[in-house]
């Protein structure tokens, strides 16, 4: 199944375009020259994101949860939350740390997440941002980014279909062979 064409409001994303956003903002941040320790993504969008980094550069990868999108099936912006602990697989959160998540749109969470860890955090050394998508109505400039998307579409993710999707339903879906289609 293809995808509509992306328009000023809406950007369909396949999974194989995903992974290469991945890979292109890879290869953007080792291009800059620029040498961290540990990934720290936002949870939920950066863990995808954040986990691929993790394995190509083969540092530790830590997750802070946060929520702002909770309303409307994830699709308005509420209060911000920040989890008040950070899992990282080896060590603590200290030395330079590239902060990922899959994209600043308003800027809220970025600046909120910042403050926090350098507040926080006094170990941080070096704080920089990457994201796959950076929206045109940010208050907030990523350090690195793939796409910017100065029109603001919604961004029509491949894992957006586990959104609405229960568990009494997977059997019917996989049967009707919804996932390979997408």
């Amino acid at each position: 199944m293809s995808l509509p064409a992306n328009t000023d409001s809406d950007h369909w994303v396949s999974w194989d375009d995903y992974h290469e956003l991945i890979e292109r903002l890879a290869l953007i941040v080792h291009e800059s020259g620029w040498k961290f320790d540990k990934i720290l993504c936002l949870a939920r969008g950066g863990v995808r994101v954040g986990d691929i980094l993790s394995r190509i550069y083969d540092v530790p990868l830590g997750i802070l949860a946060t929520s702002s999108y909770r309303e409307a099936a994830g699709t308005v912006q509420g209060t911000m939350d920040i989890a008040q602990y950070i899992t990282i697989t080896r060590g603590t959160l200290d030395g330079r740390v590239l902060l990922v998540d899959d994209m600043v749109d308003t800027g809220m969470t970025f600046g909120k997440v910042r403050d926090h860890l350098l507040r926080e955090f006094p170990a941080i050394e070096e704080l920089r941002t990457a994201v796959l998508w950076w929206k045109g109505h940010s208050q907030v400039t990523p350090d690195y980014y793939v796409e910017k998307l100065p029109t603001n579409p919604w961004i029509h993710q491949p894992f957006e279909d586990y959104d609405s999707i229960r568990p009494h339903q997977l059997e019917a879906w996989m049967r009707k062979g919804i996932r390979s289609q997408s």
